[in-house]
């Protein structure tokens, strides 16, 4: 068969990802609605669900006609409908919010590498799709008082440029460091909502984990986002920075799992790599030296709790292989 419009090897990369995250976030969306008593909360949840099933048929369909085998992802089996709520009312678009923020990136490096114009139609639309719900989201959040906003800031009223290298220190001679940017802390405040939801996240992982190894890789986790979270507060608390509230424990005490090891061990993977680019995006952004070395020590953080999330996923026959470039010296050497 002759394909007349074959797409190339970054396009098969980008769409197989693309097929894996998706495919979890619809395992979580189902058991969310499900529990979901709040209709507006379930509109915004099922609205969600439809239109990713929509792309995820035309991802599908792509695979189809390329010849390529349908990714195993994640399916019906990875979600149980009829476990307990294991999260309180909320915490659903909360995580969703947090989905999307992801996915707006995914998004931009897979539309960066794609040529094939019905591939871009694809990610047009899931970034389309992907901005309505980070909006409805945020504003149904801040209605239901579940998120704060970031800090109010007195209005600059001249522009200044930096004169000094000392901009950049984090102490001055009388022992008092410079005052955060607004940027500096806005991305400090960023990162403490983000690590809030992704403790509660996974202090439900660990309640219902069912094998050994991964619920204590989860209690590692929870440790990890209250180490980052400690540091974050400090910073804001030493700059005089009012620390907005965040929402409240939101973890029910249910230790039925509604979602399989598989599925959350995969979820914490995806988080852990936003949370690597985010770091280092903070750190590229943060004037401050303190802020980028504390920055960079999170990252390492990460980095290394990711390798140990990566080696408990293949040991256990978690981690789905990607498409791979032909062996050539294989080939060679097999035909000899």
């Amino acid at each position: 068969m002759i394909l007349t419009n074959p797409i190339n090897v970054s396009e098969v990369g980008s769409l197989w990802q693309t097929y894996q995250q998706k495919t979890l976030i619809m395992r979580f969306l189902e058991y969310f609605i499900e529990k979901a008593d709040d209709p507006e909360a379930s509109n915004i949840l099922g609205g969600l669900w439809q239109e990713l099933n929509f792309y995820v048929k035309e991802i599908e369909d792509i695979f189809s006609e390329q010849g390529m085998v349908k990714p195993v992802g994640f399916t019906t089996a990875d979600v149980n409908l009829e476990a307990p709520k294991l999260y309180d009312n909320g915490f659903d678009v909360m995580f969703v919010r947090i989905l999307k923020e992801v996915s707006m990136g995914l998004y931009t490096l897979s539309m960066n590498m794609t040529y094939n114009k019905r591939v871009m139609t694809i990610y047009e639309g899931l970034t389309t799709v992907t901005q309505k719900i980070y909006k409805l989201s945020t504003f149904y959040l801040l209605e239901k008082g579940i998120l704060s906003l970031p800090p109010k800031v007195t209005m600059p009223k001249k522009n200044e440029f930096i004169t000094s290298e000392k901009f950049r220190a984090s102490f001055k001679l009388s022992g008092d460091k410079r005052v955060l940017t607004d940027l500096e802390v806005g991305i400090l405040h960023h990162n403490l909502e983000a690590n809030n939801i992704g403790m509660q996240l996974i202090t439900g992982f660990a309640q219902c984990a069912q094998n050994k190894e991964v619920k204590q890789y989860f209690i590692k986790g929870m440790d990890l986002a209250k180490k980052q979270i400690k540091i974050m507060e400090e910073l804001l608390l030493e700059a005089d920075v009012q620390l907005s509230s965040t929402s409240g424990a939101t973890v029910t005490s249910s230790t039925v799992p509604p979602f399989s090891d598989k599925l959350m061990m995969h979820c914490i993977y995806i988080l852990n790599g936003f949370s690597i680019v985010g770091t280092g995006t903070g750190a590229f952004f943060s004037l401050r030296n303190d802020l980028v070395m504390k920055s960079m020590l999170i990252a390492k953080d990460i980095y290394f709790y990711a390798q140990e999330g990566i080696k408990i996923k293949i040991e256990n026959g978690w981690f789905e292989e990607p498409p791979q470039m032909e062996n050539r010296s294989q080939i060679i050497n097999g035909n000899e």
